[in-house]
């Protein structure tokens, strides 16, 4: 494996952490006040369990596509876990060749996983075995575990991916007086499950839509720290635990 230089080898790692981050930072309702995408989980109504394939697409104030990223998305109990694959996302901020140099670097999957019960979040990296974990930040941790205000307001009938859908108009607020409002597509043959979700966010537009919803509890155990794994509470640290190994792989060809 060829080493890349200290300097590049920074910026593509920071590209994979900053693309976990980003996964939730550019899910709809992110951007809002402190707290208030916690609550963005309550859009899904009763449905506490279920996993899907979704897509996040976010838009410039023209309506042009700046970024486009798929993923596995599952939900249990108000935790979250998003599984993506940075080669076959799209984002007009990465430089070219990005993707490749996370894949030769064993960096490319990304798993995020939000555990609300625990106030933590994990960012998994299962090419390297490795994962970090942080707190979640105390607005989101105590929001997650409120019951905020919703009020929905029908915009009329639509068709999504043949599927009959109620479109919403949803206001989101909390006992601060925050609010987020987004709009929602739906599905009346799926629980009233919401195939799609779209915020704006200053000029920004985020949208997620949901694919191959399936009802199906899942594991817990996809929601754990996989056994076997380094963990680090610190990404310096763990950016240092990649680089040594990548320079100890090197020097071995």
């Amino acid at each position: 494996m060829k080493v890349p230089k200290l300097a590049v080898f920074i910026r593509i790692f920071t590209l994979a952490g900053l693309a976990a981050f980003n996964v939730f930072a550019q899910m709809p309702g992110a951007g809002s006040p402190a707290g208030m995408s916690a609550a963005m989980v309550k859009l899904f109504g009763d449905v506490k369990a279920f996993s899907a394939k979704a897509e996040v697409q976010v838009l410039d104030g023209s309506q042009k596509e700046m970024a486009r990223m798929p993923m596995d998305f599952a939900l249990l109990d108000g935790s979250i876990r998003v599984e993506m694959d940075m080669t076959q996302v799209k984002n007009n901020t990465m430089p070219p060749g990005a993707a490749a140099q996370l894949k030769q670097m064993g960096m490319a999957q990304i798993i995020s996983v939000v555990r609300p019960d625990k106030k933590l979040i994990y960012v998994i990296y299962p090419e390297q075995k490795i994962l970090l974990s942080m707190a979640m930040p105390k607005e989101e941790a105590e929001a997650a575990q409120k019951t905020p205000k919703i009020q929905k307001t029908s915009l009329g009938k639509e068709t999504l991916d043949g599927h009959d859908c109620t479109k919403f108009k949803v206001l989101i607020s909390d006992e601060q007086g925050n609010s987020v409002q987004a709009t929602t597509w739906n599905a009346a043959d799926l629980k009233d499950f919401p195939l799609q979700i779209q915020t704006q966010e200053k000029e920004a537009t985020s949208i997620v839509r949901f694919k191959q919803v399936q009802f199906v509890k899942p594991d817990l155990k996809q929601f754990e720290p996989p056994a076997g794994y380094t963990q680090y509470t610190n990404q310096w640290e763990l950016q240092q635990a990649v680089m040594k190994k990548m320079m100890a792989e090197g020097g071995k060809k």
